[in-house]
């Protein structure tokens, strides 16, 4: 991997080797609004053919884009060519990947009074598709960049806002969406408006619980029009419902089940849970079995004895006589994206709470649909949040990562990987499945100490209080790990991680492979959505970064961590 913020010519270099450029547009996860949540993807292979770049997520993305270019417009050269707009490669797909591609809909034939919303556009002295409202002068020299995440891409005009319409609608086909909260959408709403005057309408992607959020709280004619294609709308925009765990009917190998959602890339999706509400409704997108009830008193959940399937929305719970307090689980996505051409794959994540103090956990599924990727060396890439350091307390995380967190849910990646590189150690001797929240968790392992006692044990008996660590605030004084030993698949995994923190030679277990192996060595973690303090002093992702290390060192999990910037490529 290599983050470019240099000339054409280290691009040059860059692109022979990487399957995939990925474009920050925006590193952080708020509170300032102009550095949210915004990636655009692309296969190398495609060389800036038209509709060949994937935006994942667009919290921000116009604004980006032209900031981008106004940096790096002034060292731009021109040049010449014969053909005004790029071409698709001629790079035969390779018939083993067995990708099937699938035809973009044209606009819809809806029309209503919510044309007026365009009614202050004025109309395109061109009627050449796709073109933006100026037309191309094909006998003029093209900008070329020399430098910046653009670097050899030619624009036809002049101005940055200019060249950042002639992207956005020629470029970009599709918008693949983790989660509806605004952090993640809000630049895309906003940027509806230059859809316009395209051939075809631009696809949005995302599991259906975000589509049908998106419908019923954005496009709904009253926190925005309905530019959508369906119930009536104007047309800008076509629901693309993805299917959790790939479709199967589509692909065959180890294409199967990944669905093209622009040219050279195709997308496998599966939903993680972003923390939960206290808002009183039956759950939705969680498990509802859980039986959790929230304490509306106290501010504080707790296990209830009940089990039951959720009443609808305002019933009352029978056994106590009054309205039960459910647990919200949001859901957020992972999605696999993979390279046409190579087969190479990254991994994004939207928001994700670690499984282990989740209401409903399920990243597990996550990893070990990547442990074989990872062992076989097609997944190059993660990109996943760490929104906080490690001083933030497990109770006001609000379903996000912090570094202690992150290096557990990675050592259950690490564990899975190893087991597939070595199955004839796979099982340990004490591992045994369970049920958690009604999810089976097949990584749950019962770690002692060479005195048969659990690491938790052992602190009870030595007079530590027993309250849970998890209930208690970060402090120096509290191991990192800590904070992890809460009933969920990362349990001995988390066990581990802080008895290797603790340095104590008596107690530290064995996590079922050998240090020296790093079963995740040539990995490039790079770290997304982390939230500014806004305060003096240090950047909180180098805190965080520094923390991952750190961590990284007792754990020798052998991956890279990066913290993202906006305005930069990262080339996998």
């Amino acid at each position: 991997m290599k983050v470019d913020e240099g000339s054409a010519d280290a691009v040059t270099e860059q692109q022979s080797l990487a399957a995939f450029q990925v474009i920050i547009l925006g590193a952080g996860g708020g509170p300032s609004e102009d550095n949210v949540t915004g990636l655009l993807v692309r296969s190398t292979a495609t060389n800036w053919a038209k509709g060949s770049i994937l935006a994942v997520d667009a919290g921000v993305h116009l604004a980006a884009i032209i900031r981008i270019l106004d940096h790096h417009l002034p060292r731009a050269t021109r040049r010449i060519r014969s053909e005004s707009l790029p071409k698709t490669p001629t790079t035969p797909r390779p018939a083993s990947l067995g990708y099937k591609s699938v035809p973009s809909p044209g606009f819809s034939s809806h029309t209503t009074n919510q044309t007026s919303y365009f009614a202050h556009i004025p109309e395109p002295r061109s009627t050449r598709s796709g073109s933006p409202f100026v037309p191309i002068d094909n006998s003029r020299p093209k900008l070329v960049l020399s430098s910046g995440p653009f670097a050899d891409l030619q624009f036809p005009y002049e101005s940055a806002k200019a060249n950042a319409a002639y992207l956005l609608r020629n470029l970009i086909s599709t918008y693949l969406i983790t989660h509806p909260h605004l952090d993640h959408l809000a630049g895309f709403a906003v940027n509806t408006a230059s859809f316009q005057h395209t051939s075809r309408p631009k696809k949005l992607a995302a599991l259906p619980s975000t589509i049908d959020a998106i419908k019923t709280h954005i496009f709904n004619d009253v926190i925005w029009p309905n530019l959508s294609d369906e119930e009536g709308g104007v047309g800008l925009v076509s629901y693309m419902r993805l299917v959790e765990g790939g479709n199967v009917a589509l692909g065959e190998g180890e294409g199967r089940g990944y669905i093209e959602l622009c040219e050279g890339l195709a997308v496998k999706s599966w939903s993680v849970s972003h923390g939960h509400c206290m808002k009183r409704h039956s759950h939705h997108g969680g498990n509802g079995g859980s039986g959790l009830d929230l304490g509306s008193q106290q501010g504080l959940y707790t296990r209830s004895s009940s089990s039951a399937v959720d009443a609808p929305r305002g019933s009352q719970d029978q056994g106590e006589g009054h309205l039960s307090h459910k647990a919200c689980v949001y859901d957020s996505a992972a999605f696999f994206i993979r390279d046409d051409v190579t087969g190479k794959e990254v991994l994004v994540f939207g928001d994700v709470e670690p499984d282990s103090i989740s209401l409903f956990p399920r990243t597990a599924r996550v990893w070990s649909d990547a442990a074989s990727k990872v062992a076989a060396g097609i997944l190059t890439g993660i990109f996943i949040e760490c929104s906080y350091d490690d001083s933030q307390s497990d109770e006001t995380l609000f379903g996000h990562l912090a570094p202690r967190h992150l290096i557990a849910e990675l050592q259950v990646l690490a564990e899975k990987v190893r087991s597939i590189r070595r199955p004839s150690v796979t099982e340990h001797p004490r591992k045994r499945k369970r049920e958690s929240n009604g999810v089976r968790m097949h990584d749950d392992f019962d770690i002692r100490s060479r005195q048969g006692h659990t690491p938790y044990q052992t602190r009870r008996q030595e007079g530590t209080s027993s309250i849970s660590p998890s209930s208690r605030p970060y402090d120096e004084s509290t191991p990192a790990a800590e904070s992890t030993l809460l009933p969920s698949a990362t349990d001995g995994l988390a066990l581990s991680l802080l008895e290797q923190q603790k340095g104590s030679p008596s107690t530290a277990p064995s996590l079922g492979f050998s240090v020296e192996a790093r079963p995740l060595h040539g990995l490039q973690i790079i770290i997304i959505h982390v939230k500014d303090t806004l305060k003096d002093g240090p950047e909180v992702g180098d805190i965080i970064l520094s923390q991952l290390q750190e961590h990284d060192e007792a754990a020798q999990l052998g991956c890279t961590f990066v913290i993202s910037k906006s305005g930069t490529s990262i080339w996998l």
